[in-house]
């Protein structure tokens, strides 16, 4: 057996973590391409959503190193995503790739068809106990990765070299991706808070606008945020124009709510979602539709300064959100963007909206005498 699973922005480095503590051949596909994407898309329906196509993508690229099974997560309710591992299993044969696919869920909320498909994955090698010890140091790796990511978030608007805040955040998913202890995932993450604190230091008297950059949530459907090659970059690119951004969902928190029914609540838990979104959408819609509109209630509340929801077209819990978004904009006052996402969309026009977007948000802020720009706090322009 040669697991591979889609590639979902940091996600392979605890999968690949996992597998490899069970001792279970795993090839973690390339990273989201435009190759990715073009192989997916040959193979899937028009009107299937952007996940999708690039879930085939890699799996076809996978296939190339050996890979013969597939692992996915399952969803329940109104999305599409809770028949992807069919509907691609079926997409795949056709296709001449003759995958076993496993989907990872629990069955009518019971946790022992998802142990029983853990099992079988682990091989009769690997007894319970050192099943348990993988699934909890994959997960404790995924809470760090939450927190590097967080950091790395608050670093960006701060720091005048962006090249050398990606250098961290590059190298730290590096060191997390090889180290298979306990003591060097902390380790790592204390490295990043210690570099990004030096780096800190090299700026000469930061002022106000420095300390107090604006911020934005991101909120939406869950592949759309965390791969950014399927967001084109949008934490970056919110980081490069002086934005601290923070998201709905982090992989830690939607694992232990959704694979583990909340026995783990993750970095940043998000079971408080539904009860936000209660008095405007209260009930739920499927995907993380109603979580989507919760975390605009949220943020909203912590006087985060604007809101952007991105999806990939066609999402059908997304756009009822996007339909009750502009009544939680009204109430709260608070600018929110929705940005749809496909094959065709550009870096270029996305660029355009986010700029757009940020200059509409700092224009009260300069006006009351909040903040500066990124250019004017370091000294090098507009942008």
């Amino acid at each position: 057996m040669k697991v591979t699973f889609p590639h979902m922005g940091n996600a392979w480095i605890v999968i690949q973590t996992l597998f490899e503590s069970l001792n279970v051949e795993v090839v973690v596909p390339p990273t989201n391409s435009k190759r990715t994407l073009n192989l997916g898309t040959r193979l899937s329906p028009e009107s299937a959503c952007l996940p999708l196509k690039l879930n085939l993508g890699n799996y076809i690229e996978a296939a190339d190193e050996g890979a013969d099974t597939i692992v996915i997560t399952g969803g329940i309710g109104p999305c599409r995503f809770g028949y992807y591992g069919e509907m691609e299993r079926q997409i795949l044969q056709s296709a001449g790739y003759n995958y076993d696919v496993v989907t990872l869920e629990p069955p009518n909320g019971s946790l022992l068809g998802l142990a029983k498909r853990i099992r079988y994955l682990a091989g009769t090698n690997n007894s319970w106990a050192q099943i348990i010890k993988a699934l909890r140091f994959a997960y404790l790796k995924s809470v760090a990765l939450d927190q590097v990511e967080d950091l790395i978030h608050a670093a960006r608007p701060r720091l005048p070299n962006s090249m050398e805040t990606e250098k961290i955040y590059e190298d730290a998913k590096k060191l997390l991706a090889q180290t298979m202890t306990v003591k060097g995932v902390q380790e790592t993450v204390r490295w990043v808070k210690e570099s990004i604190h030096e780096s800190q230091e090299k700026v000469d008297t930061p002022s106000e606008g420095f300390n107090k950059p604006l911020r934005i949530g991101i909120i939406g459907e869950i592949y759309t945020i965390l791969d950014p090659y399927t967001s084109l970059g949008l934490e970056e690119e919110l980081g490069r124009l002086g934005v601290e951004v923070d998201r709905s969902i982090y992989l830690s928190g939607w694992v232990g709510n959704h694979v583990f029914q909340g026995l783990a609540p993750g970095y940043r838990s998000i079971k408080s979602y539904p009860g936000h979104a209660k008095p405007f959408l209260p009930h739920f819609v499927g995907g993380h539709g109603q979580e989507t509109v919760g975390a605009a209630v949220k943020f909203a509340r912590e006087g985060f300064d604007g809101i952007i929801q991105i999806f990939p077209l066609s999402c059908m819990p997304e756009i009822v959100a996007a339909s009750v978004l502009p009544r939680v904009q009204e109430a709260y006052k608070v600018p929110i963007m929705t940005l749809i996402v496909d094959e065709h969309t550009g870096q270029a026009g996305m660029q355009t909206r986010l700029e757009a977007f940020v200059d509409l948000l700092e224009r009260p802020r300069l006006q009351r005498g909040i903040g500066q720009t990124r250019g004017e706090v370091f000294g090098v322009g507009g942008r």
